[in-house]
């Protein structure tokens, strides 16, 4: 088994791949032309196994146009015989053994529709990627609900009771660090067990400026009549275009319900940069934010699998 980075004399077969075998795989064709371009996707990012000059494998990384390293697996695609599972997982084992020590633990993301276990054949291209990336060390699994808001459903009533303010970068991590008490969010109590609350906070907020696409004047504290400090919303957007970035509400005022007015203020906030279309992710255990989409007129539509490393 020969394991190499991809090339441009690659492209056909990446392209035919990527056509035959959509199934799970987040890639299409329009995306990857785009994302070869725009550096999302890179050949140093993406690897095949070989079997005597002929590819079996392929495995399609995600990272952010500045990283230095991929973040996230968007595709594996298998042609030989048999069980892909062994090629998965020692194209995966490859790229973490060649990983910089301090690097962030990479990530395996796959989408999936609302309603995707009630289809055998996604069930089992699930399975086998599941199995893959466990052998390779990624067994935690995060089940993430996909919300969307479209401009036809109409905007949620904007708070009367909240007034929402910029504030500077130090003011976003101290506030990052008294949110995350009590947080029901997989990824920050993965981000504190690797970093400590403070680390965690200014990767947050670092991650919020530098690596999403969303404006960083859109960021806003939001405080009560009184001038009590309430909680935070950052709009944001990706290479998908609007989402709900972050937003929370300081423990001490948690129960009051305003998580609703927050995230009404992120709606209100892309709409007015002309979103039409928001979209946003929550834990599956996050109970209260899911049923504060609910309220916020957002829909859930699909089911965001998130495979990782265990907490250390």
């Amino acid at each position: 088994m020969n394991i190499r980075n991809t090339a441009e004399s690659d492209l056909g077969i990446i392209r035919t791949l990527i056509k035959q075998q959509q199934s799970i795989n987040t890639v299409t064709p329009e995306r990857y032309d785009e994302y070869i371009v725009s550096g999302y996707y890179r050949h140093e990012w993406s690897w095949v196994v070989e079997e005597n000059g002929v590819i079996q494998a392929l495995a399609i990384w995600w990272g952010g146009r500045e990283d230095d390293e991929p973040f996230s697996v968007d595709g594996l695609y298998f042609v030989g015989d048999g069980d892909p599972v062994p090629a998965w997982s020692a194209l995966m084992q490859h790229v973490l053994a060649n990983r910089p020590a301090d690097a962030e633990q990479p990530e395996f993301h796959i989408f999936l529709d609302a309603d995707w276990q009630s289809d055998l054949a996604i069930a089992g291209a699930v399975k086998a990627r599941m199995l893959a990336a466990g052998a390779a060390g990624l067994i935690e699994v995060t089940d993430r609900l996909r919300y969307e808001w479209l401009a036809e459903y109409g905007l949620p009533p904007r708070s009367t009771r909240l007034r929402f303010e910029p504030a500077d970068n130090e003011a976003f991590v101290n506030m990052f660090m008294r949110i995350s008490e009590g947080s029901l969010d997989a990824a920050t109590a993965r981000d504190i067990a690797r970093l400590g609350v403070e680390g965690a906070a200014r990767e947050e907020v670092e991650l919020y400026e530098t690596h999403l696409e969303g404006d960083r004047d859109w960021w806003r504290f939001a405080y009560d009549a009184e001038g009590k400090e309430i909680g935070f919303a950052i709009p944001s957007a990706n290479n998908g275009g609007p989402v709900v970035g972050y937003l929370g509400v300081l423990p001490e005022h948690r129960g009051n319900g305003y998580i609703d007015d927050i995230l009404a203020e992120i709606t209100h906030l892309l709409a007015e940069t002309g979103a039409v279309k928001v979209r946003a992710d929550t834990d599956f255990g996050n109970v209260p934010m899911a049923k504060a989409f609910e309220r916020g007129g957002y829909r859930n539509f699909a089911v965001r699998r998130v495979l990782s490393f265990p907490e250390a």
